[in-house]
């Protein structure tokens, strides 16, 4: 079963797995290490992050390494920039309606 992205960053467990290994690959037992649950948990998660497309698994003689393929995060940035967008024109608005209030506050006080 292919699973999308969203999927993988939904699980705070998963995320944390994908900020060990944005930066460098892991072996497997250095990243199961990290957390208190049962490697076979982790496992799952790996899975999970495999089967999205954003970890790869290799062997490196005895060694299975971890390695981050986030490029696949950008569908996240994408999906959100379209939110981005409309918050940056509506915090706009906003911005250019408290000006146009203070200016009509600043006039009102000089009248008194």
């Amino acid at each position: 079963m292919r699973r999308d992205v969203f999927q993988a960053i939904a699980d705070p467990t998963r995320r944390e797995i994908l900020g060990m290994i944005a930066h460098k690959s892991l072996n497997i037992n250095s990243v199961t290490e990290n957390f208190d649950v049962s490697r076979a948990a982790i496992y799952k998660h790996m899975k999970i992050l495999t089967e999205c497309g954003l970890l790869e698994i290799r062997q490196q003689g005895r060694e299975r390494y971890c390695e981050g393929k986030l490029e696949r995060l950008n569908e996240v940035s994408d999906w959100v920039a379209q939110y981005r967008e409309f918050w940056e024109k509506s915090f706009d608005s906003l911005e250019i309606y408290l000006k146009e209030i203070q200016t009509k506050n600043k006039k009102h006080a000089k009248k008194k």
